[in-house]
């Protein structure tokens, strides 16, 4: 007999809809909507449904917001600055391009051979006409770069500093990083390597990292989609996560968006799968490139397979800190640069966009002049030359020795989740019953005349409730995955090359990959051939952290290269995109959440508030678009 299914099994009056049909259908598609005349088409009451959900895609350094309908998110830095309640005691400022591991003694040794590598990498490729590079010698840039005094261009810069003479109790965005250091705010970033920037320092707890999130969001949402906070109960919200991402983080921003924040409905997805959705391909190999982190995984039908997810802690900002080190070695005339100063770290973020690339046949030295405008200061023009550490800092990415982190987990793969109280369906749950039920099978099937035993049909009955999860399970974690421990229906043949698998992925586990070596693995790891090609043919760039001239042939080549002979026969070609649609790259996946929202199918995927607030996260488990 059929387990009774407790979300499944909420009556009506439970859920918060309305037994009277125009109520019924406004609560399930969770927004106050207009009344509508008969004679509108049913394009645009889509579209006036579409206009009431908001797609929130919160990164590291740049949050995104905006209505499924328009036609690019706002776009601001997740950044808030909180003003200082103990004067006299020192202020906390999270770090933009600082981070932990570059002040050990081993570090600078290990960007030293970062550098050598890198350095060789470029000596040994030719130029596109077939010859080689002339190496550009640092010590003349540095001679010429020594020389450089600035030179003032207007004696007011025309930048001010946020004005707090009003004690606001905190900013957000743009001001926040405009803030004068000695006015007392403490500034922090919500999010970091693409998780809650949870840490033991002032407001390191979860409870003030969501507080920052949610005040944040409110006021992007107010200021530029110009909604009423009071307002949100009419709108629903889609929420895009990491690939690998934390099951308790996930949970505690659900519950603030629909209980603190107060919207009406949420679907939860993955950014990489609403990064093909925004694409428009059916399966690509996706490489995230952020501002903090990269990440990588395979997706094929809508589906993120998940012994192909990688996470590395490497990110743009990280490139960005790399160009400053070169430039400091070949005499960067702006001396007074400081990384622990939030606007220098705007000033090299520019410069990085400007002057990096990865164009191989660039080669000599340069001129080049950039201009420094900070608050109360004259506005400054500096000149310099530069050679080959424009190309020398994006190859970083495929180099990460370079970076220098010393005593940190730079790789991380997406592990089994170690269960939920409050989650009795759990992926644990899933795999005990389906190896149940598969052991009762196949006692079945050797018994033959014998009826089934009383076991088999408690494992049956209990599994059959979760037999569509099961089978999402299975396509996400390969076929036959029996009891998760390389146990298969298939015989020893699957369950070898299943650990085999993952063994090969676990030794990557905490080392610094290459971003070229990474989307091997991520291939390599998928389960069949067939997968491995389409991948191959479909390697889709997003994110801002590789923006560089050339990065799509760069990236190409070097795959191509190191891709194995097996598969470099059969594959007709490697295909890397990096603006599907000549579309922002930064912009894509917010544009698959956009597109998820106006979708029919989508309809069943929203978990709404009342549900929320009496199942909790049990809602995940059966609403949502992947396995939880």
């Amino acid at each position: 007999m059929r387990g009774r299914n407790p979300v499944a099994a909420m009556t009506q009056a439970e859920k918060g809809e309305p037994e009277n049909g125009r109520e019924k259908e406004k609560e399930q598609r969770g927004v106050k909507r207009p009344i509508v005349p008969a004679a509108i088409p049913e394009p645009l009451q889509e579209h006036i449904q579409c206009d009431y959900v908001v797609v929130v895609h919160p990164g590291s350094s740049t949050l995104r917001i905006g209505r499924a309908t328009d036609t690019h998110p706002a776009a601001i830095p997740h950044v808030i600055a909180r003003r200082h309640k103990q004067p006299g005691q020192p202020v906390s400022c999270d770090k933009w391009l600082l981070r932990e591991g570059l002040n050990k003694l081993e570090s600078n040794e290990q960007r030293q051979n970062g550098f050598k590598m890198v350095d060789q990498a470029i000596w040994s490729k030719k130029m596109s006409n077939g010859t080689r590079r002339i190496p550009a010698v640092p010590e003349q840039a540095k001679a010429y770069n020594k020389q450089i005094r600035a030179a003032i261009l207007d004696h007011d810069s025309g930048v001010q500093w946020t004005n707090t003479s009003y004690n606001e109790e905190y900013f957000v965005g743009e001001e926040a990083l405009f803030i004068n250091p000695a006015e007392g705010y403490n500034i922090h970033y919500p999010i970091r390597r693409g998780q809650l920037n949870i840490h033991g320092g002032p407001g390191g707890s979860l409870t003030a990292v969501l507080t920052d999130m949610e005040i944040i969001w409110s006021h992007v949402i107010h200021k530029f989609l110009e909604i009423q906070l009071k307002d949100l109960k009419y709108y629903r919200c889609i929420l895009l996560i990491p690939d690998i991402y934390n099951r308790q983080h996930v949970k505690e921003m659900v519950n603030m968006i629909l209980v603190k924040m107060g919207f009406s409905g949420v679907i939860v997805h993955q950014e990489s799968v609403c990064a093909v959705y925004g694409s428009g391909l059916n399966s690509a190999c996706i490489v995230d490139v952020g501002d903090q982190k990269t990440s990588i995984c395979c997706v094929e039908d809508g589906i993120s397979h998940r012994n192909t997810r990688l996470c590395l802690a490497y990110g743009g900002s990280d490139v960005t800190r790399c160009f400053f080190w070169l430039m400091q070695r070949a005499g960067f005339p702006y001396r007074e640069c400081q990384l622990s100063n939030s606007l220098d770290c705007l000033l090299l973020q520019q410069l990085k966009e400007t002057f990096t690339h990865l164009d191989q046949d660039i080669c000599g030295l340069k001129d080049h002049e950039f201009q420094v405008r900070h608050p109360e200061t004259p506005s400054l023009l500096y000149q310099m030359k530069l050679g080959d550490e424009k190309l020398q800092a994006p190859m970083a990415l495929f180099y990460p020795a370079t970076f220098g982190i010393i005593g940190q987990k730079m790789t991380s793969l997406q592990h089994r989740s170690q269960g939920d109280p409050e989650d009795p369906h759990d992926e644990q749950y899933l795999l005990a019953t389906q190896s149940k039920q598969d052991q009762s099978s196949r006692a079945a099937a050797d018994r033959k005349a014998i009826p089934k035993s009383s076991m088999f049909d408690d494992a049956r009955s209990q599994a059959i409730d979760v037999a569509d999860r099961g089978h999402m399970m299975e396509a996400e974690l390969g076929p036959s995955h029996g009891d998760g421990m390389g146990h298969s229906n298939d015989g020893e043949e699957t369950s070898a090359s299943l650990f085999s698998r993952k063994t090969m992925m676990t030794q990557f586990e905490g080392k610094a990959l290459g971003l070229d070596k990474a989307v091997l693995h991520s291939i390599d790891c998928c389960i069949s051939d067939d997968t491995k090609k389409k991948m191959y043919s479909s390697i889709l760039v997003v994110g801002g952290g590789l923006m560089f001239h050339k990065a799509q042939q760069f990236l190409q080549h070097r795959i191509l290269n190191k891709m194995p002979p097996s598969f470099r026969r059969v594959v007709e070609s490697v295909e890397v995109i990096t603006r599907p649609k000549d579309m922002d790259p930064r912009l894509i996946a917010w544009k698959g959440g956009a597109v998820l929202a106006c979708l029919d199918t989508t309809q069943e995927l929203w978990i709404y508030q009342r549900e929320w607030q009496r199942f909790g996260v049990r809602m995940l488990r059966e609403r949502a678009a992947f396995v939880w």
